[in-house]
């Protein structure tokens, strides 16, 4: 029951519904977040946690920049914002506009500002239907993603995640997805053909599979041979870099790091570094073209109330000159070894299945089922960091750009810590009780 004003009772279950949570089993597990402060978040509890995910992947220049703030405050206190709608616009979106296109790997960019990364993958999903139907070719609708991608859950990318587990349950969804196995270029190129390459939209994949699949770097040669299949088959090529852009696979964009020259580019997370939500989706001149050229009649009928948001703009421009001053993308690039190095060795516990990295600052720790996964996610709380499941099974390694030599070799010994807590309380479970174990002197000899 609700006190008069407007406040749950004491005695009242909190009303916060978390994102994929079990809620009935939710009250007693929160971990409350109360404050920031570079690589480390601070609970309502007072411990000091290293934060190892980095929220959701996104916290690239650490907590608590004052530089941030004082640029959204300062533009909160001139205009909060004006919408990106018909022709209105505002300053910030337009700076900030610019600033991407001349940034990304993407010939003649044009950025379409959402406010997060799953409203970018809607907004490029209608852009490139559109874009066939008015070029000449409607029957081009499916979209191809792989097995383990993840781009968001809203209509489209719930439609055509690659987790099977992520659509079940919802009826009938958007039709045009196909899904294919992650690292397999004669698998994409054979799906390509049975499908029929002119029925072909796009193809969307992760530079490296994040979320869906628990970080799992690209194979040799297999973004280049894929993008090189859409070209050949005139199909556009879409890449995900919601969570690899702004450096963290190494590189301002892991286009650059694997040689790619995407269509259109999905953007979020690292654009802000959380500070305020803000996505993108950037597309090139060839899909551009159809609504910018000279004498086109045809509009994108797309649009956001808080698209261009002025002060999630100004967020956004304080952080990629925190980016550029500091050289974090470099930071990261020159760290990546030591990660997967320090990592490593925990292959060898019996609980671990996998340790995989080598990409920037995204590693994961694959454990020997999700139950496993959420049991030492809960007790390396106890060792002072915090980390969260990914890919049902991994816990995610992906640590502000900010992090310290020594917090990174700490990570591993938090790590191991936890499996011996947890193989402990296993075991301890999994014996007899004292009525069904004889005593010592019954067996000894």
């Amino acid at each position: 029951m609700n006190t008069a004003n407007g406040t749950n009772s004491a005695n009242s279950v909190n009303a916060l519904w978390h994102n994929h949570a079990h809620m009935p089993t939710m009250p007693g597990r929160e971990h409350r977040i109360v404050r920031g402060a570079g690589a480390y978040v601070y609970d309502d509890a007072g411990r000091e946690l290293l934060d190892v995910p980095a929220g959701l992947w996104f916290a690239n220049v650490g907590h608590g920049r004052a530089e941030i703030a004082d640029a959204v405050h300062r533009q909160l206190s001139e205009l909060a914002t004006y919408p990106v709608f018909g022709d209105f616009c505002n300053p910030r979106a337009e700076e900030l506009a610019d600033r991407i296109a001349g940034l990304v790997p993407v010939e003649d960019a044009k950025v379409f500002f959402t406010s997060g990364g799953s409203e970018a993958l809607e907004a490029a999903v209608k852009l490139v239907r559109r874009y066939w139907q008015l070029t000449g070719e409607p029957a081009r609708q499916t979209v191809i993603t792989r097995e383990g991608g993840y781009h968001g859950l809203h209509g489209f990318g719930t439609s055509i995640v690659g987790v099977p587990a992520f659509r079940e349950g919802f009826g009938a969804l958007l039709p045009g997805a196909l899904t294919v196995p992650a690292m397999d270029l004669a698998a994409l190129e054979a799906a390509i053909l049975a499908h029929g390459p002119d029925r072909i939209a796009a193809f969307l994949c992760e530079p490296v599979i994040a979320g869906g699949a628990g970080v799992v770097p690209p194979a040799d040669g297999y973004l280049t041979g894929a993008q090189e299949l859409c070209r050949e088959h005139g199909i556009v090529f879409m890449l995900d870099e919601v969570v690899t852009g702004f450096g963290r696979a190494g590189s301002m964009f892991a286009a650059e790091r694997y040689g790619l020259r995407p269509d259109i580019m999905l953007l979020a997370k690292g654009l802000t570094s959380g500070y305020l939500p803000l996505g993108a989706a950037v597309a090139g001149g060839r899909v551009a073209e159809a609504f910018w050229a000279p004498g086109s009649p045809h509009v994108f009928q797309h649009g956001l109330t808080y698209s261009g948001h002025a002060s999630a703009c100004a967020a956004a421009l304080a952080n990629l000159d925190i980016l550029e001053r500091e050289d974090l993308v470099g930071r990261v690039r020159s760290r990546e070894g030591r990660l997967l190095e320090a990592l490593l060795p925990l292959r060898e516990h019996p609980l671990v299945a996998d340790v995989r990295g080598g990409t920037g600052l995204m590693a994961a720790v694959a454990l020997r089922g999700h139950d496993v996964a959420e049991e030492v996610a809960h007790a390396v709380v106890n060792e002072g960091m915090l980390m969260r499941v990914t890919g049902g099974d991994a816990l995610q390694i992906s640590p502000p750009f900010v992090i310290g030599d020594e917090d990174i070799d700490r990570i591993p010994v938090a790590i191991s810590a936890a499996l011996s807590r947890v193989s402990g309380r296993r075991s301890r479970a999994a014996a007899p009780s004292s009525r069904e174990t004889p005593a010592l002197s019954d067996t000894a000899p």
